[in-house]
């Protein structure tokens, strides 16, 4: 029987790829003097920590070494700013909660964002006080694409995979959910994430 919603957040709880995207992009054109084109990133880069991606462009000899931590740090204060600017309630998300909380769903998110970015879009969008925890990639040692993250959360619940839904939208997302063995609900964006769709996707998963 499933007893909980383990849910990706990028993507998924709140459409923040292009705040994380366009910030990312500040940072590195101030800095280093490049920057990552949409292609790419959809390609090689969305849905990785952001050391992660300033490591691969170390490699590709886009960064210097030496200018990461400061990337990563402006990188972190201009996606603070734009969540403060244009993270709204969301109503659609709030009925969701409501209704998967009263159906006896516990809700968790599970995010390769740091801690404080991920309580700020929690926050914002009106989400944070209907999860029962949350799982940061500051929180375990291998973030996504491991599945370091999801058995972590699992372990706190006390739960097995069977019992969780791992609601995901991105490659590497579903490269740490698919090793679980936990039932996925795969997603194309954050506007596919609401009350009616998870009702059919339950209803799917009972035929």
């Amino acid at each position: 029987m499933i007893k909980a919603i383990l849910y990706d957040l990028d993507g998924v709880l709140v459409e923040a790829r292009e705040w994380h995207y366009v910030s990312l992009n500040r940072a590195l054109e101030e800095i280093a003097g490049t920057t990552i084109n949409r292609e790419e990133h959809e390609g090689d880069f969305n849905g990785l920590p952001t050391r992660r991606k300033l490591a691969k462009l170390v490699s590709l000899g886009r960064v210097k070494s030496e200018d990461r931590d400061r990337i990563w740090s402006k990188k972190q204060d201009l996606t603070k700013d734009t969540i403060r600017e244009l993270g709204k309630y969301d109503k659609v998300k709030e009925r969701l909660h409501h209704f998967t909380a009263n159906s006896g769903f516990v809700s968790v998110c599970v995010t390769n964002s740091i801690t404080e970015t991920a309580e700020l879009m929690l926050k914002y969008t009106g989400q944070l006080d209907y999860m029962k925890f949350f799982i940061s990639n500051q929180m375990v040692t291998h973030p996504k694409p491991s599945s370091e993250p999801y058995i972590v959360a699992m372990v706190r619940l006390g739960l097995e995979p069977s019992e969780c839904i791992i609601v995901e939208d991105s490659e590497v997302g579903m490269q740490s959910a698919v090793p679980t063995g936990a039932p996925i609900w795969g997603v194309n964006n954050c506007a596919d994430v609401t009350e009616e769709s998870f009702m059919e996707f339950m209803k799917n998963r009972a035929k």
